[in-house]
């Protein structure tokens, strides 16, 4: 099991992830962690944990999480997105079908407004790439 581990373990946090090193070539032949780096994925910033220098190697590591990280967060919020429109299609078969007068008046002025914007947002948005494009 000890040789499959990876050299480096990112605890991902909000923003970005505490960066360890994983030891296992110790004498007690026990997993040991020790922390190298906190990464912020926003900013693009490294910082070294404590007076530790990183090695190329560990910046090299590092830098790899950070763009794969953002690669997965970019794919996660464009399927978001595809969520939201089946979830919208969803939504309105409920309204139509199954939806009682008191739970539509409930949602309907909240929905309404939420859709508007997204709807004007959208447009120019839209608007602004056809501009472009000319």
């Amino acid at each position: 099991m000890a040789g499959d581990l990876p050299d480096y373990y990112f605890r991902v946090r909000e923003n970005g992830a505490f960066v360890f090193r994983v030891d296992t070539e110790n004498r007690q032949r026990r997993i040991d962690m020790e922390q190298i780096a906190v990464v912020n994925i926003r900013n693009g910033q490294i910082k070294p944990h404590g007076d530790r220098e990183l090695t190329p190697e560990d910046l090299r590591e590092i830098e790899e999480w950070m763009e794969d990280r953002n690669a997965l967060l970019a794919e996660r919020d464009i399927d978001d997105i595809h969520r939201a429109v089946d979830y919208l299609n969803q939504t309105t078969h409920w309204v139509q079908s199954r939806a009682t007068n008191e739970q539509l008046d409930n949602i309907t002025d909240a929905l309404l407004l939420a859709m508007h914007d997204l709807r004007s947002v959208l447009v120019r948005k839209k608007a602004d790439r056809l501009l472009k494009d000319d």
